[in-house]
Order: C-alpha cells, then sequence, then structure tokens
C-alpha cells in the first residue's frame, strides 16, 4: 500500500481522479521553484474553503433551530478556525505527504500551522471535484467528529449556562433552573424546548438537537435579555 493509499483510507474517500488528490498536496513553493509552470493547490484550497464554511453553516443551522445569527457565527469559528483545520491535517499526518520545494522544506514548512490548513482545505475542494458537494460534506463532518469537537450540543459558546449563573449570582445566590417543556419529531431527529426560570419567573425559552443543547440556547437568551435589560436602566441618584 502506498502513502497515498493510507491517506486515503484515513480520510475514508478513494479518488477516482488521483492526480487531484497530488494536487491538493502541492505547495505553491514548488511552482516558484520551477518558474511558475507547476500547478499547485491554491485553486482547491480556495474551493475548498467554500466548501467547508457551506457544510459546517448548513449543519449548525439545521441542528440548532433556534440559535441566532451572531451565536451560529461563533460556533461555526470554533469548528473550522485556522488552527483547528491544522489540527485536522496533523491528526492525518498530512505533513508527511505535502509536496514542497527545498526551500520551502529546509525552513520547516513541512510542519508549518498555515501550510497544513491550507492542505487540508485543498483536500476538501479536490474531494468535492471528484465525488460532489454531500461526500465532501460527509467525510467533513466525519473528520470533524473523530478529531473529537461535537455538533450534536452547541460548542462552548462561552459556556452560556455558566455565564448565566454567574450574573445571576451577583444579586442572588439562587442558581436558576432548567424545565423540559416538550419534545418533537422521531427519535433520529427530535426536537426539544427547554424554559430557564429564576426565582420562579420564565426568562427565556431554547430550542435545540438535544435538552443540553436546548438549555443552552435558553441561557444564551436569558443572559442577552438581562443585559439588554440592565443596559437600559438608568443608574440610582448619587445619595445625599
Amino acid at each position: 500500500m502506498s502513502a497515498l493509499d493510507d491517506l486515503q483510507a484515513a480520510l475514508g474517500h478513494r479518488f477516482s481522479d488521483r492526480s487531484l488528490l497530488s494536487l491538493a498536496l502541492t505547495h505553491p513553493s514548488v511552482a516558484h521553484d520551477e518558474g511558475g509552470g507547476q500547478n499547485h493547490n491554491q485553486r482547491l484550497e480556495f474551493l475548498g474553503d467554500a466548501v467547508i464554511q457551506l457544510a459546517v453553516t448548513s449543519e449548525l443551522y439545521h441542528r440548532f433551530p433556534g440559535l441566532g445569527e451572531g451565536a451560529l457565527t461563533q460556533a461555526r469559528a470554533q469548528l473550522v478556525n485556522r488552527t483547528s483545520l491544522a489540527a485536522q491535517a496533523r491528526r492525518l499526518h498530512l505533513g508527511r505527504h505535502v509536496i514542497l520545494s527545498r526551500g520551502e522544506e529546509s525552513s520547516g514548512g513541512r510542519g508549518r500551522s498555515s501550510t497544513l490548513a491550507d492542505a487540508f482545505e485543498a483536500i476538501i475542494g479536490a474531494v468535492y471535484v471528484d465525488a460532489g458537494f454531500e461526500t465532501a460534506r460527509r467525510m467533513l463532518l466525519g473528520l470533524i467528529q473523530e478529531g473529537g469537537a461535537e455538533m450534536v450540543e452547541l460548542p462552548n459558546l462561552d459556556n452560556p449556562k455558566g455565564n448565566l449563573q454567574e450574573f445571576l449570582q451577583a444579586t442572588s445566590p439562587e442558581a436558576p433552573r432548567y424545565e423540559l417543556l416538550e419534545t418533537e419529531g422521531p427519535d433520529h431527529d427530535r426536537t426539544f424546548r427547554c424554559a430557564v426560570l429564576h426565582g420562579g419567573v420564565e426568562l427565556a425559552r431554547g430550542v435545540g438537537r438535544s435538552k443540553k443543547a436546548a438549555e443552552s440556547h435558553a441561557a444564551l437568551l436569558a443572559l442577552q435579555k438581562l443585559k439588554s435589560a440592565a443596559a437600559a436602566t438608568p443608574p440610582p441618584p448619587p445619595a445625599g
């Protein structure tokens, strides 16, 4: 089995056109060394970036129907930033396979985070060209999950439940309480609705694909509501 066979096995995709995989692994420095005549991975990287953004955005949109644009953007950024893409590349040992110029090799390019993240994006772009969006999407989401980043629950959006409890404890020792209101849908595609209460008063309701996700969404909405109310309340007049 060749090195590229090992890589395809790790990716979970066998290319119909293996030249796409080789191109995805070819660093631009190779073209510079050869006077610009050599193809490299920048076009596939550009394409792969768009595929990654769409795949993750769509997954978050459908998994968390109650989440607003700002929180969705934050969640996506946590899952597919340059650091996380480079980590995916390292987990796949892409550094072993990247094709570099001698100068780039001697300067440590094989382990450079930017090189690895670019190669990972280019591979996603290559899979898209080779087999279409759905195959690229499934492969990407599988790799993200294998790397330890779950999308069954909300990514850590600054820990909304912990932040809400901390905000409330500034004025009351009582902790917020979460109540499951309803679940709907079949077992494989269930939606949960939860409320968060404090002092017997409902602060907000949240929706999610799991009970924990719905609680986190409720906490996030409650925190936004309480902070907006606090900002709109004029300060008390000075004493005396």
